[in-house]
């Protein structure tokens, strides 16, 4: 929805003093509506001007066509009578008829050709550019934004620039062509004529422009009303399985009636403006036809005009109502594709979070050594998670994060994967700041298996190789049989070509934290991070698959984040995090030896599992209540 005056926002160029901040992949795509239906239109700008052109002679052609007609009756008029004779009088004005009408057919599909070849590649462009865009997003924007949401906002946003393109060449110019061209021939055949229907013109296209304008604010009430009662309608249809077990069925009826009853008071009142719209078009248009017949008449009664210049001023009066009748109607919707256009761009073209440094390096991780120096972080301002943390994992270190949720665990992964940038200190990796690199050469050497994986609606052959685009499908099956996801695939219907999906293989949790794992084993970077990576595995399956990690996490680097402390006990070294801060470091038994902050937490665990805060003290306060 447009939330400004959409004349003011609508040409309104950022200025070149502003800052905004885009990473280098991303195309320079502009900020304003204006300038960003400009910026993709000058890309295709002679088929555009092709399209005018054809525009321009289809409209004329078509506008006059009624001059032609009074051309044939003014030389019938002065004809002998002699009906052998009248072919040869009218030949003329006749063959004028026949090519406008010709003209018209042609020059109006041709350039309707056009627009059929081009708009879909010119809306297929608009879309890349928007993804490519999008993609150069931070973690930040993009957990904080709906998927689907996006996806939308890229598809209205490119049907909006081509729509309000077809509208203005195909809607808006005909008819400013029609006007000025039917205003010249009747200054032809009598110039007070011509100034009445020119004064009738501009009041009629500026009122109409102005309760267009008006209208938007109902248009947008209406239209956010309908969306929300999508909203509803589907969050009940997700949830019905809920509602009846809660025996909430009748409930959720009168609530959607509820919803329904304040869409219906929002759609009233848009429909009755716009009923008043065309009241307004209705009087305007009737005007127009009875004062032009009736000035018509006066001026050929008093011999000022012929019969011919008479039928043309009809007949153009009644094509000029055809044409304007619905201009308001056009109006309110080249306002709606704008603002398409505003609410995609004031979404997508956002200033860039996170962007590679001017000379970014992509250095060769070889030994997989992570250096925290002094790094303060927060996500919001009075928010602090980090204050001067200092820590070092040697290469080749498996070591394991513990404590509760909040304590910093799942940032301080996020920080090494560059998700979000330190507000000061630094992180390095062999020695080298990771803000000095590129982001895709940070991750293509680090690996991360999610606590909840997510697949793409493709093949599972396709999820596998997504670890390395280049693997041979041995390479891939081979990979597979480590996780042990072999079996399992090579069950379903169409093994590895198997589409993942709502519509296709259906995964459990299980199933696709195994894919997410033979993806990781393919892509064998030196830097290999687990979030509870076999949490959703059954006991028989994890002790498998725990013994595959421990062959995989030979050599590498390896930070695992854990709730259930047995899959960490085995590590290294194991790190100990509360409030933002590391209070205990060393081996499981060292710590476990020492009967502190870790020791407390082992005693804690319910099931294996770790609670997700200390029921008795929002935080550890080791030092204060070391058990005895």
């Amino acid at each position: 929805m447009i939330r400004r005056d959409t004349h003011r926002f609508f040409i309104k160029k950022p200025r070149p003093s502003e800052s905004f901040q885009r990473a280098a992949d991303a195309p320079a795509l502009p900020t304003t509506p204006f300038w960003f239906i400009f910026y993709f239109v000058n890309k295709f700008r002679w088929w555009y001007v092709a399209m005018i052109v054809l525009e321009i002679l289809h409209a004329t052609c078509g506008i006059m066509l009624p001059y032609a007609i009074g051309e044939i009756i003014r030389s019938v008029t002065r004809s002998t009578g002699d009906s052998k004779l009248i072919f040869d009088t009218v030949k003329q004005p006749l063959m004028l008829f026949a090519v406008l009408s010709v003209g018209e057919v042609v020059f109006g599909r041709v350039g309707g050709l056009l627009q059929t070849l081009r708009h879909p590649i010119h809306r297929q462009h608009i879309v890349r550019a928007l993804y490519a865009y999008l993609q150069q997003h931070s973690h930040r924007y993009l957990s904080s934004s709906f998927a689907g949401a996006l996806a939308h906002r890229i598809s209205e946003t490119s049907l909006g620039v081509t729509q309000t393109m077809s509208m203005l060449i195909t809607e808006f110019m005909p008819v400013i062509i029609v006007y000025i061209v039917s205003t010249a021939l009747l200054y032809r055949a009598y110039p007070p004529l011509a100034a009445f229907v020119g004064i009738w013109a501009v009041f009629f296209i500026s009122i109409s422009f102005w309760l267009a304008t008006r209208s938007r604010f109902h248009a947008r009430r209406a239209a956010a009303a309908r969306s929300d009662t999508t909203g509803i309608i589907v969050d009940s249809v997700t949830n019905l399985v809920s509602t009846k077990l809660f025996a909430r069925l009748g409930f959720e009826r009168h609530y959607l009636n509820e919803r329904l009853k304040y869409e219906l008071i929002q759609v009233r009142r848009s429909n009755w403006y716009s009923e008043r719209i065309r009241w307004f078009q209705f009087i305007a248009s009737a005007i127009l036809k009875v004062g032009t017949v009736f000035y018509s008449l006066f001026l050929w009664s008093r011999g000022k005009i012929s019969a011919a210049d008479f039928v043309v001023a009809t007949s153009l009066s009644l094509l000029i109502i055809s044409e304007a009748r619905n201009l308001s109607k056009r109006f309110l919707e080249f306002f709606e594709h704008i603002g398409n256009v505003s609410n995609g761009v004031g979404t997508i073209v956002q200033p860039h979070e996170l962007i590679d440094r001017e000379n970014a390096i992509a250095p060769s991780i070889t030994q997989g050594k992570i250096e925290f120096r002094h790094v303060d972080f927060s996500y919001y301002s009075g928010k602090t998670v980090f204050n001067n943390l200092s820590v070092t994992i040697q290469p080749g270190e498996r070591v394991g994060l513990v404590g509760f949720s909040g304590s910093g665990k799942s940032t301080f992964v996020n920080l090494i994967l560059r998700l979000f940038d330190r507000q000061s200190g630094q992180i390095l990796i062999d020695g080298v700041d990771i803000g000095d690199m590129t982001q895709d050469a940070l991750h293509t050497q680090i690996s991360l298996i999610p606590q909840d994986p997510s697949l793409f609606h493709r093949t599972l052959l396709e999820n596998i190789r997504y670890g390395r685009l280049d693997a041979t499908d041995e390479e891939v099956f081979e990979a597979s049989r480590k996780a042990h996801a072999h079996e399992f695939i090579m069950r379903t219907k169409e093994g590895y070509d198997s589409l993942v999906g709502e519509r296709r293989v259906k995964l459990s949790g299980g199933q696709r934290q195994r894919i997410a794992i033979t993806r990781v084993i393919l892509k064998d970077a030196p830097i290999l991070i687990l979030d509870e990576a076999t949490s959703s595995l059954d006991s028989i399956t994890e002790k498998a698959i725990q013994d595959t990690l421990d062959l995989v996490m030979d050599g590498k680097t390896v930070i695992v984040v854990a709730h259930r402390l047995s899959t960490i006990a085995h590590l290294d070294r194991i790190l100990v995090f509360d409030q933002g801060s590391i209070v205990e470091d060393g081996t499981h038994a060292k710590l476990l030896a020492q009967r502190g902050a870790y020791y407390r937490l082992w005693q804690m665990q319910a099931g294996g599992f770790l609670p997700e805060k200390d029921d008795h003290n929002e935080h550890l306060e080791f030092q204060k209540q070391r058990p005895a």
